[in-house]
């Protein structure tokens, strides 16, 4: 047909708009779950009757007298014999700035020996005079190289290991077979002194540190006086802080004191740390005194000066 066109418009033809991503709606603000506090009143400290729940009172802490007191009157009440151990637990802090202890054994003498035990002391020497010494003095074996192959066969063991300085070059084969009681001088078991090694060896008491920071050892019988048990205890706790310095704040955290069949009484301990433990426990506490009071002082400023800012805003709206 004349005038008229026969192009025709397909739909691939016709432009398409492009598509708009419509924005995303902006999710409301949450605000922060605000966690609920626990009202927590605080536990009493004394119970008003002789009957009660332990839960709902605080621990109590004896003076070490008293607790030793009450052990006594616990041991007829429970049948047991009044010659039984009286142990001490305690509980150390280990943790340092830099690393944490690793746990460790120590050796003391008693000041007043509860046991008639006696350990068994290997003396290693090579010479005749020291060994006639050493036999006199309470070594149950004395002798030199040729003790080294018995005792990686297991025919000769001992609790303790001493020698002197001249020998200990040959014991070489002995250093990863008894470790720990490998003759040295930091713990006075390698000396020239064969006397003085062997009278604290034979007699001294053992204890190491299990569980990582505890400490359980027997420290006297329960049916010696108050005072020598006492003085036995201060031993103790006086040998364990030395394995801490002091800057790094007190060793002992905690301490209790039991019978072999008794409960175990919570007892005040810092009586017994060494003197600069205290005046280090002492500063600390005053530190935080202080620190305190800086605090408190500057909340009194702050709230003073925007008291006097209110004032003035006051006065201005007022002119």
């Amino acid at each position: 047909m004349i005038g008229t066109s026969t192009h025709q418009i397909l739909p691939s033809m016709v432009r398409a708009k492009p598509y708009k991503i419509p924005p995303k709606k902006k999710a409301p603000e949450s605000k922060p779950k605000e966690k609920k506090q626990q009202f927590r009143t605080e536990l009493p400290s004394e119970p008003t009757d002789d009957v009660y729940l332990t839960w709902c009172y605080k621990r109590p802490v004896y003076e070490a007298e008293v607790a030793l007191d009450m052990l006594k009157k616990f041991q007829p009440l429970d049948f047991t014999p009044p010659d039984q151990e009286v142990y001490a637990d305690i509980t150390l802090d280990m943790a340092t700035p830099k690393k944490t202890l690793e746990p460790f054994d120590s050796t003391l003498i008693f000041p007043y020996r509860f046991t008639e035990s006696v350990h068994k002391v290997l003396a290693f020497t090579e010479k005749e005079e020291e060994a006639t010494l050493a036999s006199k003095y309470g070594a149950a074996i004395v002798g030199g190289a040729e003790l080294i192959k018995p005792i990686l066969n297991g025919e000769i063991n001992a609790d303790f290991y001493v020698a002197v300085p001249s020998v200990v070059s040959k014991l070489s084969p002995l250093r990863n077979f008894l470790k720990q009681k490998f003759p040295k001088t930091k713990n006075g078991s390698l000396s020239y002194d064969i006397i003085e090694m062997l009278e604290f060896f034979t007699l001294c008491h053992k204890y190491r540190v299990e569980n990582v920071n505890m400490i359980r050892t027997p420290i006297a019988k329960l049916d010696m006086p108050n005072d020598q048990i006492l003085a036995n205890l201060d031993a103790v706790i006086k040998d364990v802080c030395k394995y801490k310095p002091l800057k790094y704040g007190p060793f002992v955290t905690c301490l209790s004191i039991r019978g072999a069949t008794s409960e175990s009484l919570d007892v005040k301990f810092e009586r017994f740390l060494p003197e600069g433990a205290v005046r280090e426990e002492v500063k600390e506490v005053k530190e935080e005194a202080k620190e305190e009071e800086d605090e408190e002082e500057d909340e009194k400023a702050k709230e003073e000066e925007d008291d006097d800012n209110d004032d003035q805003g006051e006065m201005k709206t007022s002119r």
